[in-house]
């Protein structure tokens, strides 16, 4: 699966740590963690760019979640709280957070539901739209970039093992 780990030099900070274990711990099968500890590495790299990212227009990339969540549904834009709650995996305290600054900003709007008067709807503004259009854009400018490294083939290739190695954990259907 890897290179060999005897007289390699290392490349990146995983490469030191693998070898390190190989020193101390030579039984240790590390395939695993060369592929988890390049995941997590990845994962807490671009999660800082796209806070950056998403920072520079005003929002966090939990609040892009929410509005994204709501571009996504499709016109007209409009979820419940327990909707959004379920796809974001948020308790409802910490999305009422989120909805309340949000709509503060003036990005989304709560109102009562107009099939069911006990429930809120959770709508998209004008502003919020355009927000959450830019704030796409720039996000995906910065993965694109990231993904610069690779091929179109290799990067395709890396979705499909993801998205395998995601089913196996028992993670894709969430």
């Amino acid at each position: 699966m890897s290179t060999s780990k005897a007289a390699r030099t290392p490349t990146d900070p995983v490469d030191a740590i693998i070898d390190q274990w190989a020193v101390v711990r030579p039984d240790l099968d590390t395939a695993a963690m060369e592929v988890f500890g390049r995941v997590f590495r990845l994962s807490r790299a671009m999660g800082d760019r796209m806070e950056k990212t998403y920072a520079r227009l005003g929002i966090s990339r939990g609040e892009f979640d929410v509005l994204a969540t709501l571009r996504r549904s499709g016109e007209p834009y409009a979820l419940s709280p327990r909707q959004l709650s379920a796809t974001l995996m948020l308790t409802t305290g910490g999305m009422t957070g989120r909805l309340d600054k949000l709509e503060r900003a003036g990005l989304l709007r709560r109102s009562p539901d107009p099939h069911d008067r006990r429930a809120l709807q959770v709508t998209l503004t004008n502003k919020g739209l355009t927000l959450v259009d830019e704030a796409v854009g720039a996000g995906l400018a910065v993965q694109t970039e990231a993904l610069s490294s690779l091929d179109e083939e290799q990067a395709g290739q890396l979705a499909d093992l993801l998205r395998q190695l995601l089913a196996g954990t028992g993670q894709a259907s969430h």
